[in-house]
């Protein structure tokens, strides 16, 4: 080495020697995490244990300050301890080291300056199996789940989970404060045995009693009680008190709701309670986007003014523009303003009312619509709802075969069974919804109806997720030409069949093109994670239009197919699809669909 390259050399060490001494100390981040299991529980055991670890957490996070590690460390060991008497190891030796040194002899203040390693080793011990198993009284035998008997691994979470269910079981009889009294848990290391005898107190039988109101609501407290619909004077049950607390929630007037039991019951065996709830902010302004290469950009957004007239009633008024930057049509306009009465007859009864104008421009049709509608939506369970209302709608439409106006008096009805587990992103569960529409032309004094079904199922492959939709429609009575398009069916476009232009199969009636009598779209997607936030979709679509209202006739089908994108947002997925003509002379090229929300 030459006398300069040494020289070169010398400086950079002395600067870096001088920034080292002016860090701060402890800035080396806890880099190298390890932890072994010796025993049983194999590779299975120690991944559980490793996902639960607080310094593997501290490696991923970057911790750098050395008290907070030293910290981590010796709680470490109670945390781990935890998980391994849930899996029945109660003779677990855990060693926690931080450079060598155990983490529960460092002294608070004699940390060192940094580290860098942290090792954990596990020795598992037996795992225990139950000895003697007791819990009293019960008042079903079937509340004591099997894997509490002696001979079963002696699980932790067993022994939780029984006293859960058995005072669960008393709870559902209508004993509100039974309890656990006394527990006495023994292990016997010698033959790797727990015993475990668990003392419950039903308390008496309890009906509900008086609801008083608690916490800030602009709400009247009157109103809050009718939603809630506890009923007063029945025997009490838990399903009731967490019914109550939906009823509330399913409003949106709050953001959070929560009925708390009052501490002893009455003298009459009535147990009171005291609702607590806390409003949202009364009003909310959203806006929303959706952009496609061939039907242009549809802008979207909602003013929602909650608890308007001071018993929660919401008042929502929407608006959406459609097709702006396309080529031939022009654009297309909608308004509606909805208002809604939770509790109007019954806690799960709600009645709304609604007006609605529109202005569709399609190259098959020009549509000016208004529609008058009111009516009643139930609640019969979480996952089922019905509804039923009366609707008086005008349109004006010019087609090929000339200018028309329709006044029509309808009464919609509705079913929802809804089972997913979420409905921005759903990953697991159905999903079916029944639709059917008797109505009365009154220029053709016509009797008909339209029947509609759409039907949702999603299931985990895997890491990813399969989903699939299947929509049905018929319209039963008026022909084509005798009834407003949005009674009719249209295949094509983000919602039916992606890679075809929007609504651009229907039928020919006599040469003006129309939307067919019956209608069916099957769509299936395969969404797979990259990563945490980023997601990849495969998905292919087909739709099928009939001039007749069972599927007969000569009715057309058409399919797509294409890729996506979804990035993962706390308000749903953003969506990017293109997707291409699979079959039918529908369209052509590659169709660009960005969005928020998953296709379906």
């Amino acid at each position: 080495m030459s006398k300069r390259a040494r020289s070169r050399s010398g400086r950079w060490l002395a600067v870096l020697a001088v920034v080292g001494a002016l860090l701060p100390d402890g800035l080396l981040a806890l880099s190298d995490f390890e932890l072994k299991v010796e025993g049983q529980g194999g590779e299975a055991l120690a991944d559980g244990l490793r996902e639960l670890s607080l310094l593997k957490d501290a490696v991923g996070d970057g911790t750098t300050d050395p008290r907070e590690i030293v910290a981590l460390g010796q709680n470490e060991y109670l945390n781990l301890l935890e998980a391994l008497y849930a899996k029945g190891y109660y003779s677990a030796v855990i060693s926690v080291r931080l450079d060598g040194r155990e983490a529960a002899r460092i002294p608070v203040g004699g940390e060192p300056s940094a580290m860098s390693r942290a090792a954990v080793t596990v020795q598992t011990g037996p795992r225990f199996l139950f000895g003697r198993t007791v819990i009293a009284p019960v008042r079903e035998a079937d509340a004591v789940p099997e894997t509490f008997r002696a001979g079963e691994p002696a699980l932790a979470s067993v022994v939780r989970s029984t006293a859960k269910s058995v005072v669960r079981d008393w709870e559902e009889a209508g004993h509100a404060k039974a309890d656990i009294a006394g527990q006495d848990i023994v292990a016997r290391h010698r033959e790797a045995r727990l015993d475990a005898e668990i003392t419950v107190d039903p308390g008496p039988r309890l009906r509900f009693g008086a609801a008083t109101v608690g916490g800030e609501s602009r709400v009247r407290p009157s109103r809050i009680r009718k939603i809630a619909g506890l009923p007063e004077g029945e025997v009490f049950s838990p399903d009731e008190v967490a019914r109550a607390e939906r009823r509330l929630r399913r409003t949106g007037t709050f953001r959070s709701a929560v009925l708390q039991e009052a501490d002893e019951p009455n003298a009459d065996g009535t147990l009171d309670f005291n609702i607590a709830v806390t409003d949202r902010k009364p009003r909310r302004i959203s806006f929303g986007a959706e952009l496609s290469n061939r039907d242009g950009i549809t802008l979207s957004g909602f003013w929602l003014h909650r608890n308007i007239l001071g018993g929660a009633e919401t008042l929502r008024i929407d608006g959406e523009i459609a097709q702006i930057g396309t080529d031939g049509d022009d654009i297309d306009y909608r308004f509606s303003t909805r208002f809604e009465k939770p509790a109007a007859f019954g806690p799960d009864t709600l009645a709304f009312a609604q007006v609605e104008l529109s202005y569709e421009d399609e190259p098959s049709y020009l549509e000016k619509r208004a529609r008058l509608s009111a009516g009643l939506s139930h609640e019969f369970s979480p996952e089922l709802e019905g509804g039923f209302g009366l609707a008086l709608s005008y349109a004006r439409v010019e087609d090929g075969g000339g200018e028309d106006t329709f006044l029509l008096l309808s009464a919609p009805l509705s079913l929802t069974w809804d089972r997913r587990e979420s409905e921005i992103n759903p990953q697991d569960g159905t999903y079916l919804k029944l639709g059917a529409e008797p109505l009365y032309e009154t220029r053709s004094s016509q009797f008909g109806a339209q029947l509609t079904m759409d039907a949702r199922g999603y299931r985990r492959v895997g890491r990813s997720i399969l989903a699939a939709r299947l929509q049905l429609g018929s319209l039963v009575g008026p022909e084509a030409g005798e009834i407003p398009p949005d009674y009719l069916f249209f295949s094509g476009g983000s919602g039916t069949v992606r890679g075809q232009p929007y609504k651009s199969l229907g039928v020919d009636d006599g040469g003006v093109t129309r939307g067919g009598r019956s209608f069916a779209a099957l769509s299936a997607e395969l969404r797979v994670p990259v990563t945490d936030r980023i997601g990849v979709v495969g998905f292919a679509d087909a739709g099928f239009v009939s001039p007749e209202s069972d599927f007969g006739g000569d009715g057309a089908w058409h399919s797509g197919a294409g890729l996506g994108l979804r990035y993962a947002t706390p308000i749903g997925p953003i969506r990017l699809d293109a997707a291409a003509p699979l079959s039918g002379d529908t369209g052509d090229g590659v169709q660009v669909y960005v969005g928020i929300g998953q296709s379906f």
